[in-house]
C-alpha cells in the first residue's frame, strides 16, 4: 500500500499576529474618540460634556463610546494621560534637536550655553503642548483633575514628575551661571505656571507665534549674557 505523503502545514509567523482590519479600526475610532472628547472637555468642560457629545463629534451611537471606555471620567482620564504621553515624548524631541549627544545631561556637564539652548528648546516644546494644533490634552489636565479618582491623580502625578525632570538640571546650570536669580524650585514653578495660564489669554489668530512667546518668556525670566 502506498502511503501519500503528508500535507505540509504552513509555518506559523514568529511574533504578535497581525492586526485584523477591525481590529485597527478599534484603535481609529479610540483615538478620534480621545481627540474629541479633548476638544469637548477644553470647550465646554467636563461636567457639561455629555458622552452623547463626544459620541456625535466622531459620528457614532450615544452608547459606543463605552465600548472602548467604562466611563465618562475614564474617557477623561484617558485624555490626560495621554497627554502627558505626547508631552513627554515631544519634549525629549525637543532636548534631542538640542544636543543630540546627550539629551539628558547632569549639572556637571551641563554649560551656560546649553543651558541657555536648552530652556529655549524646553519652553518651546511645553508652548507646543498647550498651544498647538489640536492640543487638547494637557490644557485639559490643567483645569479637570479634580473630577478624576485619587489613583488616577497618582498616576498623573507620576508622569508631571517625569516631565518636569529635565527642567532641573538646565536651571540649576542657568543659576550657576548667573542667568537665573531666584531660587531653582520657586523658579520652575513659576516659569511653569506662567506658561500654563498662556492657554487661558492666547489667541492663534492675533500677530503673536509660539516663537514669538518662547522670545518674549527668556526675555522675562532669564538675564541676558
Amino acid at each position: 500500500m502506498t502511503v501519500a505523503p503528508s500535507p505540509t502545514l504552513p509555518k506559523r509567523p514568529r511574533g504578535r499576529p497581525r492586526k485584523t482590519e477591525g481590529e485597527r479600526d478599534d484603535g481609529n475610532r479610540r483615538q478620534e474618540l480621545l481627540a474629541a472628547a479633548a476638544h469637548l472637555f477644553r470647550e465646554t468642560g467636563f461636567s457639561a460634556t455629555s458622552t452623547r457629545d463626544i459620541a456625535a463629534a466622531v459620528g457614532m451611537h450615544s452608547g459606543s463610546p463605552f465600548y472602548h471606555f467604562k466611563s465618562k471620567e475614564a474617557l477623561l482620564f484617558a485624555v490626560m494621560e495621554e497627554g502627558m504621553h505626547s508631552a513627554i515624548a515631544r519634549q525629549a524631541l525637543a532636548l534631542q534637536v538640542a544636543d543630540s549627544s546627550d539629551p539628558a545631561p547632569s549639572l556637571e556637564v551641563l554649560t551656560a550655553l546649553d543651558a541657555q539652548q536648552r530652556i529655549r528648546h524646553l519652553i518651546r516644546a511645553h508652548f507646543e503642548t498647550l498651544l498647538g494644533p489640536g492640543n487638547d490634552f494637557v490644557p485639559v489636565m490643567l483645569y479637570e483633575h479634580r473630577s478624576l479618582s485619587p489613583r488616577q491623580r497618582s498616576v498623573l502625578a507620576k508622569l508631571q514628575l517625569d516631565y518636569e525632570a529635565p527642567w532641573g538640571p538646565v536651571l540649576e546650570a542657568l543659576h550657576a551661571s548667573g542667568h537665573l536669580n531666584a531660587p531653582v524650585k520657586l523658579a520652575r514653578l513659576l516659569i511653569l505656571g506662567a506658561l500654563n495660564w498662556s492657554v487661558q489669554w492666547f489667541d492663534p489668530q492675533k500677530a503673536a507665534s509660539l516663537d514669538d512667546l518662547t522670545d518674549a518668556a527668556i526675555a522675562l525670566f532669564l538675564k541676558e549674557s
